[in-house]
């Protein structure tokens, strides 16, 4: 298992391998999406800045347009504006690939050696690929959580509050990156910055609309999230809920199981790997920290799907890449990435797929394994171990200048 490992780390070094699994599987599963017609998701999308536009509803069904319902905040309008001008297929593309390359620019931004960034991008392409073939937002929103991370412990508090702040008001999701507050050399400053995005960006979809519009849409898209949740957690809706709370009332057949039950335990895990804040400048400290954080919203939110573990996978990469080349490590990322990553593919087999992978939210439980680990690790100060072969490019034990 040694040599596999090292088979790994030769490949992390071939940028041209690197860029054909991060963008060369996304263009060729997305375009024969798109040769299907298969883009409800990007109709969705792209449609939310023209109902924004014309100040038409934007949390109600238009079956003339596309199936289901839009469920971003008012400022993605903004977001998806420059390829809603595009001819659809064109756009639709283009905003798939736009996904992987933000999630590629905030991964190379991580402070760990290049290396260490290529065996994350070969462990995460299969996620990718398939995350590109649903035309979601959910790539930005991993790219949003990792660069609110970096700006932060580089001291660029206002960049950091950004991504947060539009994270939040598109997704909710990016509202986790508050969890990095604690690694700012400015606490004002970041507290400053999120006023200033929060205003900013609440403000802004108003310059293409109006303000009573727009502040109607807010609360109408509370309502809407409230409503969703509700659906989310009836169990008969099998690709829906694919959290540690779906996986749990599944295998053990409680379907009736509040999420508060699982959700309340788990934030107070969360809390508690502060207790080691005293090493809050050391970068390994830090990276289990994003570890946890990616994971925490997939794993405990219902709205969880099979495309949301683009959020959730770079966590299980990262540790990975932090570890010592053990046989125990290596069978452990495999098996978490064969679980994750293809148990809704025909690689498990399609039998495996439909009588286990989705009727018991399997997706899951990896990374609700990684979550656990991570917290335990955390709390018995496994991440001061010295004993691996991978060097961090930062592992100051003094704030950022």
């Amino acid at each position: 298992m040694r040599a596999k490992r090292n088979v790994l780390t030769y490949l992390a070094e071939k940028d041209w391998l690197i860029i054909f699994l991060w963008f060369g599987l996304s263009l060729i599963s997305a375009t024969l999406e798109i040769q299907r017609e298969n883009i409800n998701n990007y109709l969705i999308f792209k449609n939310v800045f023209f109902h924004v536009w014309r100040q038409l509803p934007l949390y109600i069904p238009y079956p003339n347009e596309y199936y289901d319902v839009n469920l971003y905040g008012p400022v993605f309008s903004l977001m998806i504006a420059p390829f809603a001008w595009l001819p659809t297929h064109i756009g639709a593309l283009l905003w798939s690939l736009s996904g992987a390359a933000a999630l590629f620019y905030a991964i190379r931004q991580l402070p760990v050696t290049r290396i260490q960034q290529g065996i994350i991008f070969i462990l995460c392409s299969q996620e990718m690929m398939g995350a590109s073939t649903w035309f979601q937002l959910n790539q930005f929103i991993a790219a949003f959580i990792i660069l609110s991370f970096v700006y932060t412990i580089k001291g660029k508090e206002l960049w950091a509050a950004f991504f947060i702040v539009l994270g939040t008001l598109t997704k909710f999701y990016g509202i986790v990156g508050l969890a990095f507050f604690f690694f700012s050399p400015n606490p004002w400053r970041f507290i400053g910055s999120l006023f200033l995005w929060a205003a900013v960006l609440f403000v802004l979809p108003m310059a293409i609309s109006s303000p009573s519009y727009i502040t109607h849409s807010y609360v109408e898209w509370i309502e809407a999230l409230v409503h969703k949740n509700a659906k989310n957690v009836d169990a008969s809706v099998t690709f829906q809920d694919l959290s540690a709370g779906g996986f749990i009332k599944r295998v053990f057949h409680i379907p009736w199981l509040n999420n508060l039950f699982v959700l309340v335990p788990a934030t107070i895990l969360f809390a508690l790997q502060y207790i080691q804040l005293e090493f809050r400048y050391n970068s390994r400290y830090r990276l289990y920290i994003l570890c946890s954080t990616l994971l925490f919203p997939v794993l405990f939110s219902t709205s969880s799907e099979s495309p949301t573990y683009i959020i959730a996978v770079p966590a299980l990469c990262i540790w990975y890449a932090l570890q010592p080349p053990t046989r125990a490590n290596n069978i452990y990322i495999f098996v978490s990435i064969l679980l994750v990553s293809f148990s809704h593919s025909d690689v498990l087999t399609p039998w495996f797929r439909t009588n286990i992978a989705i009727p018991y939210a399997i997706k899951a439980l990896p990374c609700l394994v990684m979550y656990l680990r991570i917290c335990y690790e955390i709390y018995t100060k496994q991440f001061l171990s010295q004993s691996t072969n991978t060097i961090l490019t930062s592992d100051r034990l003094k704030p950022v200048a």
